[in-house]
């Protein structure tokens, strides 16, 4: 499985990247066939609050998956896209099951 991290408008920290190869990893309990992990994080309106933008999108066999979660910081914007996509993989890899 390939992750890869893009900052936008910032450069992100190592920790941060630490953090997001971390998450991204557990995906593949979820659903095994995962080959590919894009996470895009970006800073909208600086100085604002829920300013931290994290994307992420999944490539699986046959489609790809998205979800996208603006947060006050990038660690919770993260946890939040990683739970929803793996709420996705489920129901992606219940439909498969079914056909």
């Amino acid at each position: 499985m390939e992750i890869k991290i893009q900052s936008i408008h910032f450069d992100a920290t190592e920790k941060l990247n630490a953090f997001i190869q971390k998450k991204a990893e557990k995906l593949q309990k979820s659903y095994e066939d995962v080959q590919k992990v894009e996470v895009q994080l970006k800073v909208v309106k600086p100085a604002t609050a829920l300013n931290k933008e994290a994307s992420i999108s999944v490539a699986v066999p046959g489609s790809t998956l998205f979800v996208e979660k603006t947060c006050d910081s990038f660690e919770e914007a993260i946890d939040q896209c990683i739970d929803s996509m793996k709420v996705q993989l489920t129901k992606f890899k219940e439909k498969q099951r079914n056909r």
